[in-house]
């Protein structure tokens, strides 16, 4: 493997590096062609050849690589790597000693030192995600540090190495004990099960831990409830344990629906009072419509991009009229929980797609709340672009 590629910085980027700018993109590299293999050392220089930072290259979604280091003799081994996975830990203690909560990050990439890898956390188990065949080149280097820092019974992997991060399909089990699947975790006293053998997703999203506990405990009672793109139900499970007289849950998967029926068994609630439905979300919305179907709490989580067989959704552009789908069916003095985990854009314009969509349907509105992360999946200030998720409450008034 090749090492210490000079990448020369187009100068109007020098400053944004030196300020701690992690995320190595094309437009900023002048010799991005000379990189052949990933997982190559690069170090990042200016149009003089005066070192700015040291990292690697790793193609994903995102750009080529990261900066992990402003030490141009900085070595990228395991003890690196347990360096930046003990800080991580150690901002996260008080997380391992939570009662009703045994599930959560304790990685976040670029928030923790290393972009392209996040681990989450699973009553014992830990969880890798790679993003890139670059980090995945330091696998060896970054599972002994994971090993050395952490008590586990067991290790599991999620290879997400294509350019639109997709899941590559292999052995997932890594080190330890194999896990009994479903493994079940406590999240807020709710309890899920989860199964780290299964692909490329374990059956919650952990990013939203907030959110449904708000939901839960401040909106949920006394609510004909909607959750859409519902995968397996957690907003719907945290409705009804707070008080929804009903809930719907809509996802096209067809496993949305025995995920979702095991998500509601595990809680004691009775599945069978619960409408659970695979269908496109764009065709349910037009037969709620057809039926002047209403509802008083409403989840609009899509994914940030999702295909069906006759409609493709984009956040970036399809976001508004998405939500214009959701104000029609929504009580008056209803509220819609309005959610995107797109890095696209940021707080400010997806509150302009709020406005947007409720001038449009000739609604008014009020924003009663907003949530970014939750504090375990750590951000830094200098790439605004990690804090990808935006979620606001907001109230269709008379």
């Amino acid at each position: 493997m090749a090492h210490n590629v000079r990448l020369k910085v187009n100068s109007k980027f020098v400053n944004k590096y030196r300020g701690g700018f992690p995320l190595i993109f094309s437009d900023a590299i002048t010799n991005i062609k000379d990189l052949k293999e990933e997982g190559t050392i690069v170090n990042l220089v200016d149009e003089k050849n005066t070192f700015i930072a040291k990292g690697y290259y790793g193609k994903q979604n995102k750009g080529y690589g990261w900066v992990l280091s402003k030490n141009e003799h900085e070595t990228f081994d395991k003890k690196f790597f347990k360096n930046k996975i003990t800080s991580a830990l150690h901002r996260r203690e008080h997380l391992f000693g939570e009662e009703d909560t045994n599930a959560f990050r304790v990685f976040n990439g670029e928030g923790d030192g290393v972009g392209g890898i996040t681990i989450d956390y699973f009553d014992g188990f830990y969880l890798i995600n790679w993003y890139s065949v670059g980090i995945y080149q330091f696998r060896q280097a970054i599972l002994d540090a994971l090993k050395d820092s952490v008590d586990y019974k067991g290790i599991y992997q999620k290879k997400r190495f294509d350019a639109k991060g997709q899941y590559v399909e292999d052995d997932d089990f890594v080190a330890g004990e194999r896990g009994e699947f479903p493994l079940i975790v406590k999240e807020n006293g709710v309890q899920f099960a989860v199964y780290l053998n299964e692909g490329a997703m374990v059956g919650i999203f952990l990013d939203q831990r907030e959110v449904r506990k708000t939901i839960r405990d401040k909106y949920a009672k006394g609510t004909n409830m909607l959750n859409t793109f519902s995968y397996t139900g957690a907003f719907s499970v945290y409705a009804a344990l707070g008080g929804a007289i009903k809930t719907t849950s809509v996802d096209l998967a067809n496993r949305s629906k025995p995920k979702t029926i095991e998500q509601f068994s595990l809680n004691g609630i009775d599945y069978e009072a619960q409408d659970i439905i695979v269908e496109d979300v764009f065709h349910y919305f037009k037969y709620a419509g057809r039926k002047n179907l209403k509802f008083d709490l409403v989840v609009l989580d899509p994914p940030s991009f999702a295909r069906s067989k006759k409609n493709v959704f984009s956040a970036d552009k399809d976001y508004k009229n998405l939500l214009k789908e959701a104000i029609a069916i929504t009580e008056d003095d209803g509220v819609i929980v309005a959610s995107t985990n797109s890095s696209a854009f940021g707080m400010d314009k997806f509150k302009g797609f709020i406005q947007t969509a409720f001038q449009e349907t000739g609604h008014k509105y009020t924003v009663l709340e907003e949530f970014s992360l939750p504090e375990d999946f750590r951000t830094i200030r200098e790439y605004p672009h990690g804090k990808y998720l935006k979620v606001v409450f907001v109230k269709k008034l008379k």
